[in-house]
């Protein structure tokens, strides 16, 4: 991200925390960014990324979904502007494929397979909104996967 937002240009080193592990700490920085960005009224590009990046972070899968919902609900009020101004390179809608499958994911270790089935759907009715690269393949694959452990 290219962001002059003081905000946005620190989320990645929560994400690092998390991949080392350190998730509390990384939940931690997460809660600060989120009260910085004013909460449900700050930037929503912030917000989402904030809340899909504490959803990765959290130990408990129903805190995750909580997250991924919020994040999904952020992905809603952002414009295709506020994604090329924050440097993502891509449209508002190629959000919703990865938010939709985390979602989806959430609901089938809660063992809940018919909303998991539904966000399945909501993501790969997405898809084409999707950039061509690895990031895209990346997405695609871990929803055939997600479907053919639904359907196990």
């Amino acid at each position: 991200m290219t962001n002059s937002s003081p905000v946005l240009a620190r989320i990645p080193q929560g994400i690092e925390l998390r991949q080392q592990g350190r998730n509390r700490e990384a939940r931690e920085l997460f809660e600060q960014l989120w009260t910085e960005n004013g909460e449900e009224a700050g930037d929503p590009v912030a917000r989402c990324m904030i809340a899909h990046s504490t959803a990765d972070a959290q130990d408990d899968v129903e805190a995750e979904l909580r997250w991924d919902h919020i994040a999904l609900d952020a992905a809603r009020a952002i414009t295709d502007e506020q994604v090329a101004a924050a440097g993502m390179g891509s449209s508002a809608a190629a959000l919703f494929p990865s938010l939709h499958l985390n979602i989806a994911e959430c609901y089938r270790k809660l063992s809940d397979r018919e909303q998991a089935r539904v966000h399945l759907n909501d993501a790969r009715q997405a898809l084409g909104t999707l950039p061509d690269d690895d990031y895209g393949t990346m997405i695609r694959n871990a929803l055939d996967e997600l479907a053919r452990n639904l359907d196990a």
